[in-house]
């Protein structure tokens, strides 16, 4: 399976909390439910497709529980991301959470070595692994080069302040864009589909002047 991010992200590249006031206030965040305003069929549309390609799903343990404890509740037959979370394979990451706890059938705990665990997961039959939400999860699997592909919606809003996609400190990156699946969604939200195309530095160049005109130096 490849394994995929999933996520939405403000123009700062905030992931922290779109969907609710209360979703997540770790560190005193207090601007969370930013999405919401700006969801539409549109980007409804978008998600959609997103889970389309998914076989199994990927959480960190605070996701699990925010996701688990909205989407079983959910019956209506006919809703796509209620029936694929509902129904299909589940993998949480966590040290201290006994199989009682994860009672969102079927899900299984990796306490195990993360990268390790996720290696065998990507070997196991099936389209897609997706990760949504997950941030500290997100930060582990792109250090670790296991992200193949990066599907985000940025919406058009400055939160200021959270948890980023990709914080200070991460490792350099350069992505390729998918452009078929890359688009502008009417009411300005951006939908983005990224595969990595390296990790571990970045390539740098300069604007010269040469005889009289302006020039790139790649290095």
């Amino acid at each position: 399976m490849l394994l995929s991010v999933n996520t939405f992200i403000s123009l700062d590249g905030v992931m922290q909390g779109p969907g609710a006031p209360d979703e997540d206030r770790s560190d005193g965040f207090d601007r969370g439910g930013w999405l919401v305003p700006h969801a539409s069929a549109h980007t409804n549309e978008v998600v959609e497709s997103w889970f389309r390609e998914a076989d199994a799903f990927l959480f960190g343990r605070t996701s699990f529980n925010l996701l688990g404890g909205y989407w079983p509740k959910v019956t209506e037959p006919d809703d796509l991301i209620a029936t694929k979370l509902n129904t299909l394979p589940k993998y949480v990451v966590s040290s201290t959470l006994t199989d009682e706890e994860a009672d969102w059938s079927p899900t299984t705990v990796l306490r195990g070595e993360l990268v390790d665990e996720v290696r065998q997961l990507k070997e196991l039959p099936g389209r897609e692994l997706q990760v949504h939400g997950s941030w500290k999860l997100v930060q582990t699997l792109h250090q670790a080069g296991l992200v193949d592909v990066y599907r985000l919606l940025q919406y058009p809003v400055v939160v200021g302040t959270g948890k980023r996609l990709f914080p200070d400190g991460s490792t350099p990156a350069t992505f390729t864009t998918v452009d078929e699946n890359s688009r502008v969604l009417p009411g300005g939200v951006v939908s983005l589909t990224l595969t990595p195309a390296s990790l571990g530095a970045i390539s740098a160049g300069a604007y010269t002047v040469d005889e009289g005109r302006s020039a790139t130096v790649l290095g």
